[in-house]
């Protein structure tokens, strides 16, 4: 007996399926002996049963066909800046209310103001997730300065 292959493609299962299917073989039949040969790599039973199905109704072709365009990108660097500088403009603005700006969806908007930018709410306002060196600085002042009246 042959050992597993190891690495495959879909192109090359649709053609074993294609090849198989053309023979008489019956889908359930395909999926099992194909199960023996790539192991984890297989194709689902369903995928099997698709492309049998498709393979009977004259489609020759084992490539995918292409698609009528590329998909729609949201997060794109454009968007990004836009929204970094929405968040600039107004630290007190929403998600919601970026993604409405934006004319995108939330997801997308969660997506490049907490992954990208690193932007996370801290009483109700947007602010860098790292502080710079000054900042911090001027933070550790300021707490020092409420602190001095409750020293002495």
């Amino acid at each position: 007996m042959a050992a597993p292959l190891a690495t495959c493609s879909e192109e090359e299962q649709r053609s074993v399926i294609r090849f198989l299917q053309i023979e008489g073989t019956k889908s359930n039949e395909i999926h099992r002996r194909m199960e023996v040969q790539y192991g984890d790599a297989c194709v689902s039973l369903q995928l099997v049963y698709e492309w049998s199905r498709m393979s009977l109704n004259g489609i020759s072709s084992v490539t995918d066909s292409p698609r009528p365009g590329q998909a729609h990108r949201v997060v794109t660097p454009e968007a990004i800046a836009a929204a970094e500088a929405t968040v600039k403009e107004n630290r007190r603005v929403t998600v919601h209310e970026i993604a409405a700006h934006l004319d995108m969806s939330h997801g997308p908007a969660h997506h490049i103001v907490h992954d990208v930018l690193q932007f996370h709410k801290v009483s109700a306002r947007w602010v860098p997730h790292h502080l710079a060196a000054g900042l911090k600085e001027r933070s550790v002042d300021a707490c020092h300065k409420l602190l001095k009246p409750f020293e002495a």
